[in-house]
């Protein structure tokens, strides 16, 4: 059984340190938010100018604020300690090594931690985004993404193929199959979700990897 985008998000949260100042991603990345385990203490920060955020509204509460959103345009909640600026500000934390981890997602990750997330060639692409500055200047980079694309082809590959975001910037992948660490030279798995065995993963990814004790066991 592979696991569900919470499930990737569940995991993604797991590695969240009380204290983290954090950024999450367009897509499923945003999803971590409702994920952070309650005797953790972090800070979500987002390109847009805003610093503590909490998590999604639930509309039938009357939670919702067509004001408050985040990087990607969706609604969100204010917490007590909540505070806004303005993008130069959001950046300059970002650029200048204060966000301790981001959770992003991806196109593509080559074997050796290069990233690919901000545009398809040939279709439209609205803007660059935050993603190179976040590649740059933030601690630990986790990538959360679907293991393929719609079309079946590996998003886990030797070399990217479409335009990178950064080189050799990401320490973690999760997938719904499972999840790698990135080092210099060593793309391994660490985990298998359950019911998913490491040939299975093996069939679905183009680059080559170790893997741990505890997720061959």
């Amino acid at each position: 059984m592979t696991w569900t985008r919470d499930d990737m998000c569940r995991r993604a949260a797991a590695e969240l340190k009380d204290g983290y100042y954090v950024n999450l991603g367009i897509g499923i990345p945003t999803l971590v938010a409702n994920h952070i385990p309650g005797d953790v203490q972090i800070t979500l920060q987002s390109e847009n100018g805003m610093l503590g955020m909490g998590p999604f509204p639930v509309e039938a509460k009357g939670e919702v604020d067509a004001d408050l959103i985040n990087a990607g345009k969706q609604t969100i909640t204010q917490l007590p300690h909540s505070c806004y600026f303005d993008s130069a500000t959001s950046f300059g934390m970002i650029r200048g090594g204060h966000i301790d981890i981001a959770i992003l997602g991806a196109l593509q990750v080559s074997a050796k931690g290069d990233l690919a997330n901000w545009m398809v060639p040939g279709k439209m692409v609205k803007g660059m985004g935050g993603a190179m500055d976040l590649v740059a200047g933030v601690k630990k980079v986790v990538v959360i993404m679907d293991h393929n694309s719609k079309d079946g082809d590996a998003k886990i590959v030797r070399e990217c193929s479409l335009p990178l975001t950064g080189k050799q910037v990401v320490h973690m992948i999760i997938t719904e199959l499972g999840v790698f660490t990135v080092e210099p030279q060593a793309l391994t798995l660490i985990e298998c979700a359950p019911g998913v065995s490491v040939d299975e993963i093996r069939g679905k990814t183009e680059a080559e990897f170790k893997v741990a004790a505890k997720a061959a066991a």
